[in-house]
């Protein structure tokens, strides 16, 4: 299974490794080029950015072991709870995880429920201890090269808001997720989510919201 997705990510790599080598030639039809990378490539997914709040102030005061202890632990709990949503965990790096999902439904109640994973996980525990979650969600169509990496606006923006802005314990998305989830259906709970508007985001992510996943 490992051998197989790992060529299936170099034939995209592979693909459009040349697709912008001809776009950089003399006299490119850039626009005919990126056409054809949007209809290899361009994929409408709910994008998830995770990142561990603290991590400065805890590798100084508690030392970097302490601080990959935090990590290890933080895969146990969340990595299950993604497998459970139908995510695709694509991308892992340092406190960060790049998680992506078919629908920004079931990557919003992922995000629940990761935050509910760490909220049980810190009862008890020393405050130097406790895994505190920011996350950020995106949705819209975006390039995808394998199972290696994903890359367009709505990356960008879930990765602002789960890096940069939000704080412990919050979950933030785009107005794409919003647009998309709508108002639900009251008579089902398990489709009804609700938002508050940030008075304030970073630029690359443009209007943004608090998911009141509590």
């Amino acid at each position: 299974m490992n051998y197989r997705s790992s060529i299936a990510s170099s034939a995209s790599e592979e693909r459009l490794s040349r697709l912008m080598e001809e776009r950089l030639e003399p006299g490119a039809d850039r626009a005919r080029i990126d056409e054809r990378i949007w209809d290899l490539f361009g994929e409408e997914w709910a994008v998830v950015f995770t990142d561990l709040s603290g991590f400065s102030r805890k590798v100084e005061a508690f030392g970097i072991i302490h601080f990959l202890q935090i990590i290890y632990e933080s895969e146990r709990i969340l990595v299950p709870v993604v497998d459970d949503n139908d995510g695709i965990l694509l991308k892992q790096e340092g406190d960060s995880m790049l998680i992506i999902f078919r629908k920004p439904a079931k990557a919003l109640r992922a995000a629940a429920s990761m935050q509910k994973a760490c909220a049980a996980y810190n009862r008890g525990k020393p405050e130097e201890d406790r895994i505190l979650l920011c996350v950020g969600v995106g949705y819209g169509r975006m390039l995808r090269i394998g199972d290696t990496d994903v890359f367009g606006r709505e990356v960008n923006a879930s990765s602002k808001l789960g890096e940069d802005t939000a704080e412990a314990d919050e979950v933030l998305v785009t107005q794409a997720v919003v647009d998309a989830v709508g108002s639900g259906d009251p008579s089902d709970p398990k489709t009804v989510f609700r938002f508050e508007e940030l008075p304030e985001t970073p630029a690359a992510a443009g209007k943004a919201y608090r998911y009141l996943w509590k």
